[in-house]
């Protein structure tokens, strides 16, 4: 190794945040490099986070973790996507799923020529059944997709729902076993080199001093080392992300279908989100305390348990937005000490995973080269933007005016290229996909045609296409759609012969 190599990091701070970043910096490290992860007891972590996106998965794989020991380890269950209630205006129900809404034709996604037999055919049903992430979620049906070839067996994807905490302590089991070393200490103070200002240690309550090259951030909200030493500067997304509260509740899992999907329900002042475990129901309500009281979104909250309450509700406080800067000389953060952004659509996990993604691709040596910093901190500062942007649109396309927090939401200003989005599908039936790593096509138009905005025209080309051909290709699809869904496992049967390690059909990855 080069005599500038990076030989020790420390990772200040536990929770998920950590243990994600220690994982794969030890299996790809190995004995060349020092890992030292500080955490404290005395500082709890946010944890409630337990819903992913399909990228989980392949960060996963990347460690090669046994699948089936990490469902086990974490309580998981099954996400295809989330359930809207009451978005857009009040018994609305639409689900953003995992998935396409059928094959492309011509070079134009399927749900172009839904919109044209929607235009000439009367009681056309609705887009979301070509959607068989949907259906299998009316069914609560699953197994993991399937086929060599593309068919209505591997148009869908999914992630996991699991207990946050046991994640990251499977991670930390993990690290350990690869040379991580865990500290429990409160970090008290934090050294600087006089001249280059970079971090050289950290010192603990009890004396100890631990120095390294490489300082990680997982410290949370506080940012004790990006806000705290270097004064990174945070920018306010609040008025365009109003919710600034949570309370998080668990209860017993109730009787009925153990469902493959997220719920998320509309209130007055904010959302609840209701996520199924094995063990046990994860239930939450995001809110802005502008618009309410605590002790009235503590009602609403234990008014949507469909089970016994577990535990008191575990209040949160937030400010959405993010770090002006989340790497500054040799410190780099990792999850909620570079930003945050609600869970709505289970981002939090995912940025946990691109930064660290990032770490590892920009990765210094001891001299830290601005440059890398620089390159990290547009990608992290852009991913944060796209994700944000994303999260307004559903917020910005309701027509609730039942409550003084939606009509401020409906009337919001929203940044230009969002509104850009916006006209662009109202006007021409065309997405514009900025983040190609993020949310694509079909995960836009799941929310704009939720919300009920529908193209006032259409791709000009789709009117070439015979529509007797159209909507017998549609009728095919769909009857495919049913017929594979009808043959899939119980969500819940499928969960426990994972388990038990005999599964039908194939093993989840």
């Amino acid at each position: 190794m080069s005599d500038k190599a990076i030989r020790k990091i420390v990772i200040v701070g536990g929770g998920t945040a950590g243990w994600m970043t220690a994982a794969p910096l030890a299996q790809k490290l190995g004995k060349a490099c020092e890992i030292v992860l500080i955490e404290s007891p005395e500082i709890g972590t946010v944890g409630v986070g337990e819903a992913t996106l399909p990228t989980i998965r392949y960060y996963n794989q990347a460690l090669g973790l046994d699948a089936t020991d990490f469902i086990k380890k974490t309580q998981a269950t099954f996400k295809l996507g989330t359930e809207f209630r009451d978005w857009g205006h009040a018994g609305n129900r639409f689900f953003h799923a995992f998935g396409n809404f059928g094959p492309m034709m011509e070079n134009r996604p399927a749900y172009m020529y839904w919109l044209r037999l929607r235009r000439d055919v009367k009681g056309m049903p609705s887009y979301e059944e070509w959607s068989t992430a949907d259906a299998m979620a009316r069914a609560h049906r699953f197994v993991p997709p399937y086929g060599d070839q593309p068919s209505v067996t591997n148009s869908y994807s999914y992630g996991f729902q699991f207990d946050a905490s046991l994640y990251a302590a499977y991670l930390r089991d993990y690290a350990v076993a690869r040379g991580v070393t865990r500290i429990e200490g409160m970090v008290v103070d934090v050294e600087q080199h006089p001249e280059t200002g970079f971090v050289t240690a950290v010192k603990l309550r009890d004396g100890r001093r631990f120095e390294g090259d490489l300082f990680v951030d997982c410290t949370g909200f506080r940012a004790l080392l990006l806000e705290g030493v270097y004064k990174a500067g945070y920018e306010d997304w609040s008025a365009m992300l109003p919710c600034n509260s949570a309370q998080a509740m668990p209860c017993t899992n109730p009787d009925g279908p153990l469902v493959p999907y997220t719920r998320s329900t509309a209130q007055s002042a904010g959302w609840t989100w209701r996520i199924p475990l094995q063990h046990r129901m994860g239930n939450g309500h995001v809110y802005c305390d502008g618009f309410t009281t605590d002790a009235e979104a503590t009602r609403v909250l234990e008014g949507v348990l469909e089970g016994e309450a577990l535990d008191a509700p575990r209040q949160l406080r937030f400010t959405p937005g993010r770090r002006r800067k989340s790497w500054i000389k040799n410190c780099v953060g990792v999850g909620l000490s570079t930003g945050f952004i609600e869970p709505l659509e289970s981002t939090s996990i995912n940025m946990i995973e691109m930064t660290v993604g990032w770490i590892v691709q920009f990765f210094p040596d001891r001299d830290c080269s601005p440059a890398l910093a620089d390159e990290f901190n547009r990608l992290l500062s852009q991913r944060y933007e796209y994700i944000r942007d994303f999260i307004i649109l559903h917020y910005k396309l309701t027509n609730r005016d039942d409550s003084e927090f939606w009509r401020y939401c409906r009337n919001m200003a929203v940044p230009d290229i969002l509104q850009h989005q916006i006209d662009l599908f109202r006007e021409s039936s065309r997405v514009a996909i900025l983040d190609q790593q993020g949310f694509l096509e079909d995960s836009w138009v799941s929310i704009l045609m939720g919300h009920g905005i529908f193209p006032e025209k259409n791709d000009p080309f789709i009117d070439l296409m015979d529509p007797g051909y159209l909507l017998d290709h549609f009728h095919k699809v769909r009857d495919s759609i049913r017929r594979a869904v009808g043959a899939m496992p119980d969500h819940a049967a499928f969960v426990k012969h994972v388990v038990s390690d005999d599964p039908p059909g194939r093993r989840a990855a």
